[in-house]
């Protein structure tokens, strides 16, 4: 039950940390949050999504979720055969936030039914990357360390 509650809590965590970076991001490109959880609803429902109320933007809310929860589940599942992978958090979370921003830049989203996506470039890949690392990878290793150790580590 504590692994299921530590992949919980890591995905609600990063999830709220990277949807409100990507909300800050966009914002200055004139992006409401009503629209980027559209397109990220659109994702799985198509072009559609755009069209769509305020009910779509919740299902992108809830696929952005998912997609996090299921982020901390395999980061978990590692540290579980990689016991290592907890003893430097930010270590290895960085490079778990590089790994999941890969897998969402080069599988992920050109897997998915958003239309009109093109690879990021310039500052979106520095800003991709930076909040992959920091709102996606180590605060999903730290809360792994603290869900599978018991207590927290400052290295």
């Amino acid at each position: 039950m504590r692994r299921i509650q530590t992949v919980i809590l890591a995905g609600l965590v990063s999830g709220a940390l990277d949807i409100l970076a990507a909300f800050a991001s966009y914002a200055s490109q004139g992006a409401t949050a009503e629209g980027i959880l559209k397109y990220i609803a659109s994702g799985l429902l198509g072009a559609a999504a755009m069209q769509g109320g305020m009910g779509t933007a919740g299902l992108g809310l809830l696929f952005h979720f998912l997609l996090t929860t299921g982020m901390a589940a395999v980061f978990l599942l590692a540290a579980l055969k990689l016991p290592a992978l907890t003893l430097r958090p930010w270590l290895w979370g960085a490079l778990y936030g590089v790994l999941t921003w890969v897998a969402m830049v080069y599988i992920v989203v050109p897997l998915s039914g958003v239309t009109g996506w093109k690879l990021p470039q310039g500052w979106n890949i520095v800003s991709g990357l930076l909040s992959h690392i920091f709102y996606v990878g180590v605060p999903i290793a730290h809360i792994t360390q603290y869900g599978l150790r018991g207590r927290p580590r400052f290295d």
